[in-house]
């Protein structure tokens, strides 16, 4: 799960770095953020968003699930596989086979079934890689949905985000953290209560 929130904070940082507004000199502080040299600056704490945003526990419990199916399928293949390829060269040494014919096509199957595991695999790599792109790329637009309507009353010129050691000292008053993170929940459940009542105009 760690891995996911790792990589879907990743996508925050890289949308906060590329959507930087250019400088306005007349604006005043809002509450919660802070003013320096005519430029109104506000940071998100990453680590923070990530667990409390809605969004984005549920999604990372999703890609959590997901892995651990794909984890244990392939441990089941895997074992199924260790076992035939014991049983082969236990078959081997004892001269279990009839004939070279069959100790040849009993070798075909297992390297058949070595193939298909690691197909399996690379299959269920890719699945997750999509689904976590999906979840990223939709992680970004909500909070760039989020920000642009955040943004046009509050009108500062940098919203950073803050995660781990990369800001090494910031002051309180310019994290809106919890601002965002109200805010984005909000939307959320909006959303979500939006798809519910379509679900159910469709049943009737």
């Amino acid at each position: 799960m760690k891995k996911y929130m790792f990589l879907a904070a990743a996508a925050i940082v890289a949308l906060a770095s590329c959507n930087n507004e250019s400088p306005k000199m007349d604006e005043k502080p809002a509450a919660g953020a802070g003013q320096t040299g005519g430029i109104k600056i506000a940071y998100v704490e990453v680590d923070s968003l990530m667990t409390q945003y809605e969004f984005c526990k549920e999604f990372s419990l999703i890609l959590e699930k997901k892995s651990n199916n794909a984890r244990n399928t392939l441990n089941s293949k895997g074992q199924a596989l260790q076992s035939a390829m014991a049983n082969f060269q236990q078959k081997l040494q004892n001269n279990g086979f009839t004939s070279r014919e069959q100790a040849e096509g009993q070798q075909a199957a297992i390297q058949r079934q070595q193939q298909g595991l690691q197909e399996l695999q690379a299959r269920l790599e890719n699945e997750l890689a999509q689904e976590t792109q999906k979840y990223n790329t939709a992680l970004r637009d909500s909070l760039q949905h989020f920000l642009d309507a955040y943004n046009k009353d509050k009108q500062y010129d940098f919203i950073l985000t803050k995660q781990g050691d990369n800001i090494l000292y910031a002051a309180k008053r310019f994290d809106i953290t919890a601002d965002v993170i109200n805010g984005l929940n909000k939307r959320y459940k909006s959303t979500l209560k939006g798809a519910d009542t379509k679900k159910d105009e469709k049943k009737k």
